[in-house]
């Protein structure tokens, strides 16, 4: 068969969108549902791009603009019609189109068009000059801040010079660094207004030295703050009690409902000391680091760990040579089959992922003469054991076995390290979710599929015990209407009431009043679907996986203002310290004695904060 139009028309053709295109009659419910979501997903790409993009021409000041000619220039710069280009347009001001004859102002543009191409890509060719003669990582340019240097200097015109490198040791630092300030007061307003979870991150330098980092998290991003060295110390738990202690002073306890660490015995041992002292505030454990447990153990059992051996031999080989690396692309259009993520064994996951979406290409290129030819394929052990691997239907069902067991959880491990929106409320249910999921993936296996799950189960239950379902999962799980008002019988569940009361019982810690009002009053209505809460609109509006719980119970907990806070509260934390845990390597600088001007901005630096997501 020999498609003629372009992909886009294709996905038409097959979801049935009439107005370009015949419909298929030939697709499948299945197919048509597909790839009408492929188009509506790449629709709403194409306006989160737009919207971006303007919102990275509205942060660059319209000052310049004002100065130059008293107007912002965004129409000129937004407008549908190209400016015309030519000698006299620095003369000029530009002519109103609709005075212009229609084809002389059609070919004009097309002039413009022209010009506008090559100084554009001139200006890319010296961009990318730059790039190459300072060795900066091509990555670097995908970022807001850079755009923004563009639309200033765009702004700005002819004659725009650098800054020295004195004015970015002082003056420029200096004012960088009030306005990281500005914007940190803004996070601790929403602090006091939301509540915010505190972070730590111990981690190494390359100079072996022991560095904690302190960020707080709230429901509009991570905020770093501090930075301790802590070399000369012991991690035992009492330390790390202390110095989250005085990071707890530094915020303010009334701001901060929860403390999220990884696991290590360290950190619970300082969970309890904490409790002693401040027994108000949650201490929970990272959920990235536990889901990421659990994967790791479910890898090791026998079934799945030779897959994944396998796997593993397999891409190390196709990779330790240049010749069966060269072929792997040729034949898989240069596309690589190992994938980072944000975990070890995330990455294992895509790669098997990876592997299986090529697996019609790699057999293929595993019997073709050309991988016949390469001469370590034929006399190594390891090129015999990769083309048998190649050509195996076990391995091949092996490892559709495993995405069928990983994947639900691998979709859990995303969200809670994605950032994306606040997943206190989320974890607890997506997890159960997800333990369904594994049930029905493994249903068609064989007669070992219900041993095999039960094996599976135990170990999701046995990593998920006293780490992620805590009182505050509960609570969560309880108060987020997506899962308890589309199934009543959580309200039901000895476990996650258990869980609700203790929360509230150290929310409202000695307040036995608001306990009360919490537990016998507020809670039924909640549970009820009284007043606000029976509203068609507040029904309708947690139906859906993307909405917001915390914003949901600020329109619709009103008469339960009591409840309202801690939902609030709760629903707008995060599961996971994995905002905390990134690259640190530029903060290294922080504790040389020398850098002092440096020390300044790298203890107000901010963590780069998607706004318009978590919002």
């Amino acid at each position: 068969m020999v498609v003629r139009a372009g992909i886009y028309r294709l996905k038409l053709h097959i979801a049935g969108i009439k107005g370009q295109v015949r419909s298929c009659p030939n697709a499948n419910p299945e197919d048509r549902e597909k790839c009408k979501k492929a188009i509506e997903d790449s629709k709403n790409v194409k306006r989160s791009t737009i919207l971006e993009q303007q919102e990275v021409r509205d942060a660059v000041s319209d000052d310049m603009m004002d100065i130059e000619d008293g107007s912002t220039g965004l129409d000129e710069i937004l407008t549908s019609q190209p400016r015309a280009v030519g000698p006299m347009d620095k003369f000029t001001m530009p002519m109103d189109s609709s005075s212009l004859g229609s084809s002389r102002n059609l070919h004009q543009q097309k002039i413009s068009e022209h010009i506008k191409k090559e100084r554009l890509h001139k200006l890319k060719r010296y961009i990318a000059r730059w790039m190459y003669v300072k060795g900066i990582p091509f990555n670097a340019i995908n970022c807001d801040e850079f755009d923004q240097v563009l639309e200033a200097a765009g702004r700005f015109g002819p004659g725009a010079k650098k800054p020295y490198q004195h004015e970015l040791r002082e003056k420029l630092l200096h004012e960088e660094v009030e306005d990281t300030k500005k914007m940190l007061t803004d996070h601790a307003q929403e602090w006091a207004r939301t509540g915010c979870s505190i972070m730590t991150d111990a981690w190494t330098d390359q100079k072996r030295r022991s560095i904690m980092n302190m960020c707080v998290n709230s429901c509009v991003g991570t905020s770093f703050i501090e930075s301790k060295e802590v070399s000369a110390e012991a991690h035992t738990g009492q330390m790390i009690f202390e110095l989250v202690d005085r990071f707890i002073e530094k915020v303010g306890e009334e701001r901060i409902v929860q403390v999220v660490t990884d696991n290590a015995s360290n950190n619970m041992a300082a969970k309890d000391l904490l409790y002693v002292k401040r027994p108000r505030l949650f201490w929970s454990s990272c959920a990235t680091h536990s889901i990421n447990l659990m994967l790791e153990a479910i890898g090791r059992m026998k079934k799945f760990k030779a897959i994944l051996d396998s796997a593993k031999d397999l891409t190390i080989f196709i990779y330790a040579h240049h010749k069966t690396l060269s072929l792997m692309r040729k034949y898989t259009k240069k596309r690589d089959i190992i994938r980072p993520g944000v975990t070890r064994f995330a990455s294992a996951y895509l790669t098997l992922q990876s592997l299986y979406d090529k697996k019609e290409q790699l057999r293929m290129m595993s019997q073709s003469e050309e991988w016949e030819k390469i001469s370590h394929v034929k006399k190594s052990t390891k090129g015999v054991q990769a083309t048998a691997t190649l050509v195996k239907p076990m391995f091949w069902n092996g490892v559709n076995l495993c995405l069928r067991v990983f994947e639900p959880l691998v979709q859990v491990l995303r969200m809670v390290d994605g950032d994306i929106k606040p997943s206190m409320a989320w974890v607890y249910g997506d997890i159960l979710k997800a333990k369904e999921e594994i049930r029905i993936g493994l249903g068609n296996v064989d007669k070992t599929g219900a041993a095999l799950y039960k094996s599976i189960i135990q170990i999701v239950e046995e990593k998920m015990k006293k780490w992620l379902d805590c009182p505050v999962h509960m609570a969560a799980y309880c108060l987020n209407p997506y899962y308890s008002y589309s199934k009543p019988s959580i309200f039901d569940s000895e476990d996650v009431m258990d869980g609700f009361i203790a929360a509230i019982e150290t929310f409202y810690h000695g307040d036995y009043d608001k306990q009360s009002q919490v537990l016998n009053d507020d809670f039924h209505k909640f549970k009820d679907k009284a007043g606000h809460f029976a509203k068609k609109v507040a029904k309708a509006g947690c139906k859906d996986y993307d909405f917001s719980p915390a914003k949901w119970w600020a329109n619709y907990g009103t008469q339960v203002p009591t409840l309202q806070k801690f939902a609030i509260r709760i629903l707008s934390l995060t599961s996971s310290a994995s905002g905390c845990e990134r690259n640190w390597s530029c903060f290294e600088g922080v504790h040389i004695p020398r850098w002092e001007d440096i020390k300044i901005f790298m203890f107000t630096s901010q963590k780069k904060i998607k706004e318009q997501a978590d919002l």
